[in-house]
């Protein structure tokens, strides 16, 4: 009778991909290092526990990416935009989507938040919908300084958050209306607003 043997440690195997990924720019140590960070960061707020790796290899593949754009080993071929909001899970995240929408790619967005929510703001979810823009595979996603440092662009979204301050960035904050708890009517306005900034930012920094 045959047996199945089980199935391998999933952050290893993240782990030994992102460490061939990565070979000459970070050690196997430095890769360990950012997968079990990015385990610590999310699996408190994962809600289906089943997923968690697939969102944790994510987070790992960037932040290391962001590492190695900060440090000169990966050059940038965009200019590179992040949206911070406590919670990450409203305003950045509708900003970041709207910005990516309406780029061509001719941008890298990224998002974050210094005390990420367990899931995006379903209204938000739904308003974009209606745009044609979707975050079906969108999750919010911890700020760390190595996203900070590859940016050219650091845009708070009237929360309070802070983030680091380097030199030679270019740094904003909107004063952008919370969706939190809005009716949907509001969180239109709100989408209108972002879409309104984000415009207004591509044109400067594209043109």
């Amino acid at each position: 009778m045959s047996t199945i043997s089980p199935s391998k440690d999933p952050y290893a195997a993240i782990t030994e991909d992102l460490t061939y990924s990565y070979e000459g720019i970070f050690s196997s140590q430095s890769v360990a290092a950012a997968v079990d960070a990015a385990r610590l960061a999310l699996e408190p707020a994962s809600t289906v526990q089943t997923y968690l790796p697939v969102l944790v290899a994510r987070q790992a593949r960037e932040q290391l990416m962001a590492a190695a754009q900060a440090e000169g080993h990966i050059a940038k071929t965009v200019p590179e935009i992040v949206f911070v909001c406590v919670h990450n899970a409203g305003r950045s995240q509708m900003a970041a989507a709207m910005t990516e929408h309406l780029s061509a790619r001719r941008v890298h967005v990224r998002s974050a938040g210094s005390a990420p929510s367990r899931e995006i703001n379903t209204m938000v979810v739904d308003v974009l919908a209606e745009r044609g823009i979707s975050l079906v595979t969108a999750y919010p996603k911890p700020l760390s300084d190595n996203v900070i440092r590859a940016a050219d662009v650091i845009i708070t979204m009237g929360c309070g958050d802070a983030c680091p301050i380097f030199p030679g960035k270019r740094y904003e904050d909107w004063d952008v209306a919370d969706p939190a708890d809005q009716p949907i009517e509001v969180v239109r306005d709100i989408r209108d607003d972002i879409q309104a900034r984000v415009t207004t930012l591509l044109r400067e920094i594209l043109n």
